[in-house]
């Protein structure tokens, strides 16, 4: 391990974790459940997206064990690492955090998604990289920031359809939709109403872009109520972040 890099490999094989994982996962299932029933969906609309930034390989592994195929990460370093040490198990991995065009080539060789897309720059960073490292085409979401600090990650609404015409006229990439995050102190409601207002004008000039990834541990329900797809689960499913040693 570098200096500086994270630590991520904190020993987590103590005999009970698989059952604290398994009582979990079956706490965020029942509620994705219930939130699609209000909504009129059916569960298998609803993608489940394990979000294990600075938890344990071996957490990935009990996760796979209980049928969990989708992996989402937000630092290239740690999941390129877990990605390497996961190969044999088959998963998706979603790049769920903030993108540098310099971590493009690397993120683009392992992983299926990338949700953040926000900026023309990163959509020609990864059409470079995946003529580079790869033969199947990446799967791009727009991030769409909700609220009104430019310095925040994630494009302004007005300009969603237009950075969608630029992943879906970029080769080896594919728009799938959006993605967005519920601003602190904003109703989750609000937000996520104000997503699927974005996510339509997306799919009226591309209706291949189906995904809307928003809600996460605190507020699913609230993005399930409004067209989510993807939820990506951190804390709910894996409890708290470990301490650093």
């Amino acid at each position: 391990m570098t200096p500086g890099s994270p630590r991520v490999y904190l020993d987590a094989n103590r005999p009970e974790r698989r059952a604290e994982l398994a009582a979990n996962l079956a706490a965020v299932r029942a509620r994705i459940a219930r939130a699609c029933e209000r909504a009129g969906r059916h569960p298998d609309e609803v993608t489940l997206v394990a979000v294990t930034k600075t938890f344990p390989v071996s957490d990935i592994r009990l996760l796979a064990e209980l049928g969990v195929r989708e992996i989402g990460e937000n630092r290239d370093q740690e999941a390129r690492e877990k990605a390497a040490a996961c190969a044999d198990l088959g998963l998706t991995w979603h790049f769920v955090g903030q993108l540098q065009t310099n971590k493009a080539r690397s993120v683009a060789r392992y992983a299926s998604v990338v949700h953040s897309v926000d900026r023309v720059r990163l959509v020609h960073a990864l059409e470079r990289a995946v003529a580079s490292v790869r033969s199947d085409p990446l799967r791009c979401l727009v991030q769409v920031r909700l609220d009104d600090e430019p310095g925040r990650g994630g494009a302004d609404p007005s300009a969603a359809v237009e950075l969608a015409d630029a992943i879906a006229a970029a080769p080896g990439l594919l728009c799938a939709g959006v993605m967005a995050v519920a601003p602190l102190g904003v109703d989750p409601e609000s937000a996520f109403a104000r997503l699927a207002e974005v996510a339509q004008a997306v799919r009226s000039r591309h209706p291949e872009a189906t995904w809307i990834s928003a809600g996460m541990s605190g507020d699913l329900e609230a993005a399930i109520g409004h067209g989510a797809t993807h939820v990506r689960i951190g804390r709910g499913l894996l409890g708290a972040r470990p301490r650093n040693r």
